[in-house]
């Protein structure tokens, strides 16, 4: 296969043209203004008016990477307190009430804004493996890029398995995967389609990969037994296995356990079930749960199954391809900025549509990754890139962003710092939890003690991010 030219790296945007828009546009590239130079309304209609920078880094990719882990790190605690405070001052509708409920995950089917949390960092890290890989591509071919993601692969997945806990507990008290584990996964795989095709094949294999996922689980026929712990405690409620139904009725995750007799008993049944069904969407009756039971080993996370799997990785990799077509079209110098965030916008509304609208027959569900999931979470994504870049790198409004870029520009630096001191809001706890805080729920109102908590626990994270930025330590792997 031919090593990609500079024309095949910045492809990205004629996929844009000939794929989504009928519009013929002949453009000139003029010379970029400095990076300190402010952009007028003259220069946004001209093509190319944000400057790429040379370190190939976009301000608004990293203050948007920063805006998703605040909202693990300090943005949860912090609307969890409100809304208890809002609580105390009467029933019905409230504003804080309802973000607090969007900041938990949906069940299973349905979509809440947490559920975007995941894969909006899984869409940026495919915006920013453009960004990183054209430039290695530009300076040292394929072999160092291909080397690159590899070396940042294999690194990535141990730190990975060490924050799930590693070692430190016996097998099968192990995850194997996880979070962080998928967002390598999701990395390395679409890191190497990149290197290897070009944006036509790229959209053609994504589009392959979710009709695969759909089809799989659509027609592929399955056991007909549900894994979940009242199902299967009911069956060995009449079969009469007494240890099987104490572990099934145990807290303890049964498969974090040798020779679990809750995970004997739900392979013995789901072996014995000879009649199969096909087009199931429930937790624990779904191809994907069903494959992690088989073929899964070590602890898996919902006792049977686990919701970053083998099988609903496959799609994850799609969210980030998505994102790849993000990063190829902001850094082409096809299309003027004006014309980037109008595709932008027209893909994330597409593309949000035409998720609800797969989801009639295929539901939205986290958990399974499904395809009509992938198309909302990645046109949320692209919506609020169209609005961090518009803001950030187009109007060059940025007074107000740098605390999400110091986020940004150290996620995973917070993500384990945040795991390591068990959070820093269990840290602001060291300093006004205890008879301070309830000092403000006794003579405030309840809620501002925890409200306290949180903001100072958000202000340390600034703090430790802030050095960091200013110091320029940076996590590079």
């Amino acid at each position: 296969m031919r090593p990609r030219d500079e024309t095949n790296q910045a492809g990205g945007a004629a996929i844009f043209s000939k794929l989504f828009v009928p519009l013929a546009v002949s453009v000139t590239v003029p010379a970029l203004p400095r990076e300190d130079e402010p952009l007028t309304l003259a220069a946004m209609s001209s093509p190319s008016s944000t400057p790429l920078p040379g370190s190939g880094r976009l301000m608004s990719i990293d203050a948007l990477r920063g805006f998703d882990m605040f909202w693990i790190i300090a943005g949860d605690a912090l609307v969890y307190a409100l809304s208890r405070m809002a609580g105390e001052k009467g029933e019905g509708f409230s504003f804080f009430k309802f973000l607090a409920s969007q900041l938990e995950h949906a069940d299973w089917a349905g979509f809440r804004f947490y559920d975007l949390i995941f894969p909006l960092f899984v869409f940026i890290v495919g915006v920013s493996v453009v960004f990183s890989l054209t430039k290695e591509l530009e300076q040292g071919g394929r072999p160092a890029a291909l080397k690159r993601v590899v070396r940042r692969v294999l690194l990535l997945f141990a730190i990975a398995f060490l924050y799930s806990g590693g070692f430190r507990n016996v097998w099968p008290d192990m995850r194997l995967l996880g979070v962080l584990n998928r967002i390598t996964l999701c990395y390395g795989a679409a890191a190497i389609l990149f290197l290897f095709f070009k944006p036509k094949q790229l959209v053609a294999l994504c589009a392959g990969i979710l009709v695969s996922y759909w089809a799989l689980l659509t027609f592929i026929p399955i056991r007909d037994i549900q894994l979940a712990d009242k199902p299967l405690m009911e069956l060995a409620e009449k079969a009469g296995n007494s240890a099987a139904v104490k572990a099934l009725n145990s807290a303890t995750n049964p498969s974090s356990v040798k020779n679990s007799p809750a995970i004997a008993f739900a392979r013995q049944q789901f072996d014995a079930t000879t009649n199969f069904v096909t087009g199931k969407f429930e937790p624990g009756y779904n191809l994907a749960n069903h494959v992690d039971l088989q073929f899964l080993p070590g602890k898996k996370y919902d006792r049977y199954y686990d919701p970053e799997g083998l099988l609903s990785t496959i799609p994850a990799i799609g969210t980030c391809l998505l994102g790849i077509f993000a990063g190829l079209l902001i850094r082409s110098r096809h299309f003027c900025d004006k014309w980037k965030l109008i595709y932008l916008v027209s893909f994330g509304v597409g593309a949000v549509l035409l998720g609800w609208l797969w989801n009639l027959q295929f539901p939205v569900v986290k958990k399974l990754w499904s395809s009509s999931f992938v198309l909302v979470a990645g046109g949320y994504s692209a919506l609020l890139l169209a609005v961090f870049y518009w803001v950030i790198d187009v109007k060059q409004w940025r007074w107000w962003c740098m605390p999400f870029v110091w986020f940004g520009c150290n996620a995973i630096t917070i993500y384990l710092a945040n795991t390591l001191v068990g959070g820093f809001r269990s840290v602001a706890a060291r300093f006004v939890g205890g008879d301070v805080r309830a000092f403000f729920e006794t003579n405030v109102t309840k809620g501002f003690g925890d409200l306290v908590v949180a903001l100072v626990g958000m202000l340390l994270a600034f703090l430790f991010l802030r050095f960091l930025y200013r110091k320029k330590l940076f996590l590079r792997l």
